[in-house]
């Protein structure tokens, strides 16, 4: 019976795990630019606990990491001048202290020096690297499709735009940033489209997340169930070998 005490706390885990990526999915449904994690399991054969009859060799339920689905957001219109929604597969690449990450949070402003940067105040990258000054002296800013920043018919700079071949390279960092954990270097996105005064909201659906929640609660609930079982039979057990004994 330890076989399946230990099989189901295996499940169990892996349930819970996967509650907290259901609910950080639902507690960034109106994130701009999140998007929606799924965790992969995995199941991995290990000796028995114990020489008891039963199957061979044991099955145990392992976390296998989280993918995450990048399929576009929509695009809401929020009239913000430095607000840029993208349209397509491009990142944003963000100049941080840690070096540079990527983003589809569009969410910028300018700092006490003109730069066009981002909520946490790091600068956003024009294309080919390098900063976007604005001047706050001078008149509105527009920021073209292809991202080309200007300002009374003087072009600032153009915001970069990238790509990856493959996405898992990308690794979340915090603050709706990823960094490339791999070799694979980003490419210029020119298929991508930016639009000022616009934002992607986030791809999760919540009535899909809180039914998963309730499927995942039960699905925790009759695990525990099952061990609760398990555990009294094993206990019933012992206690009729003392009375024999």
């Amino acid at each position: 019976m330890d076989n399946a005490l230990f099989v189901s706390l295996s499940r169990q885990m892996v349930l819970k795990r996967e509650m907290d990526i259901v609910a950080n999915n639902i507690a960034n449904a109106d994130t701009t630019g999140f998007k929606v994690e799924t965790l992969m399991t995995r199941t991995e054969p290990k000796n028995p606990a114990n020489t008891a009859p039963g199957p061979r060799p044991v099955k145990f339920v392992l976390d296998d990491g989280v993918v995450r689905n990048f399929t576009q957001g929509t695009l809401r219109s929020t009239g913000g001048t430095f607000d840029v929604g993208v349209e397509g597969d491009g990142f944003f690449t963000i100049s941080t202290a840690q070096g540079d990450r990527y983003t589809r949070d569009g969410r910028f402003h300018m700092d006490t020096t003109g730069r066009l940067v981002t909520e946490a105040g790091d600068p956003v990258q024009g294309e080919g690297g390098g900063d976007i000054v604005v001047d706050p002296q001078k008149g509105p800013v527009s920021i073209a499709k292809d991202g080309t920043v200007s300002q009374e018919r003087e072009t600032l700079g153009k915001i970069g735009l990238v790509k990856f071949t493959e996405l898992s390279a990308l690794r979340k960092t915090g603050d709706n940033l990823y960094s490339n954990s791999s070799n694979i270097q980003p490419q210029p996105a020119t298929d991508s489209v930016m639009h000022q005064g616009m934002l992607e909201s986030s791809n999760v659906n919540p009535i899909v997340q809180v039914t998963r929640m309730i499927e995942v609660s039960r699905a925790y609930e009759r695990v525990t169930s099952m061990m609760d079982t398990t555990a009294e039979l094993s206990r019933r057990s012992i206690e009729r070998l003392g009375q024999v004994n």
